[in-house]
């Protein structure tokens, strides 16, 4: 990933947000022969660098959107996802201590083989990456109760997160200099920096910006357009997925094609509205 970014984390999460455009221009049906070739080139390569990222938090997000892909293709309706997600969350607040057990029960490192590194997603008892993210939130939320409405100022928490660490918190790579990164969650990290109202300000983008791609996908007709808002929305809901373990918005290698692809979806909806306007004034003014 070096030189071009920091670490292989925000590499994984880049290459999880193009994966969908490349897979638009691959099999979407409408670019020349040409193009098909040198996208479906350009895919396989971009598919062995993710996996050879080793980025967790990436790979776990590329299996989440595979099912928002299907949701939306097979146009699940709202109604039936809310009740499904409220009885997983019913189920897991009911079972959490077994789950936790079952967690602490893991004790795969970080490494080299994928099937290890994989499995090592859920080891929260010795990987000094996944107790050193759980260190982070806990200072996150502590800073949260600190200052809970305001917070303590954007892009503060890695300045000011030292202090809140617990002893029994802290590992082998926990630092008290403002060097090791920030909160590893895009939406503690806000939570922390601005308070409550800085999370729900990102909430409620996040929540406009689902609420427009999908309208605008069932809206539209013209079938180059749907692809592309399709694809523009399911890289956004890689990183939305990621956004969960790790932060990388203050960086410009993300922050680019998060706010890129959220203009994409905002613009082809503007546009689609205008047609739709257009049309039906065009019908009003000749009936015939």
């Amino acid at each position: 990933c070096n030189p071009f970014y920091k670490d292989h984390t925000s590499y994984g999460a880049a290459l999880a947000m193009y994966i969908p455009f490349l897979t638009l221009f691959s099999f979407g049906g409408f670019v020349s022969h040409k193009i098909k070739i040198v996208s479906i080139t350009f895919l396989l390569i971009l598919l062995i660098a993710f996996v050879l990222s080793y980025t967790r938090a990436a790979w776990l997000s590329m299996i989440v959107v595979i099912a928002v892909y299907g949701i939306i293709k097979l146009k699940i309706r709202f109604k039936p996802l809310f009740i499904t997600s409220v009885t997983l969350l019913v189920l897991f607040f009911t079972f959490q201590d077994q789950i936790f057990m079952a967690l602490e029960k893991n004790s795969e490192q970080s490494s080299a083989d994928l099937k290890t590194h994989l499995t090592s997603m859920t080891n929260i008892t010795s990987d000094a990456s996944n107790l050193e993210r759980l260190n982070r939130w806990d200072c996150a939320i502590q800073m949260f109760h600190e200052k809970p409405f305001f917070g303590y100022g954007p892009g503060t928490y890695m300045f000011q997160y030292a202090p809140f660490q617990l002893n029994a918190n802290r590992t082998i790579i926990s630092t008290n200099s403002a060097d090791g990164g920030n909160a590893h969650s895009e939406y503690l990290g806000p939570l922390s920096e601005s308070g409550v109202l800085g999370l729900l300000t990102f909430l409620l983008i996040i929540g406009v910006v689902i609420y427009t791609a999908v309208h605008t996908y069932m809206r539209l007709t013209d079938k180059r357009l749907k692809s592309i808002v399709l694809a523009a929305f399911i890289g956004l809901v890689t990183y939305y997925i990621h956004g969960f373990l790790n932060n990388f918005l203050d960086t410009d290698k993300l922050s680019v094609p998060f706010w890129g692809f959220t203009a994409m979806i905002v613009a082809i909806d503007i546009y689609s509205r205008n047609q739709i306007k257009a049309q039906k004034i065009r019908t009003e003014t000749n009936p015939d």
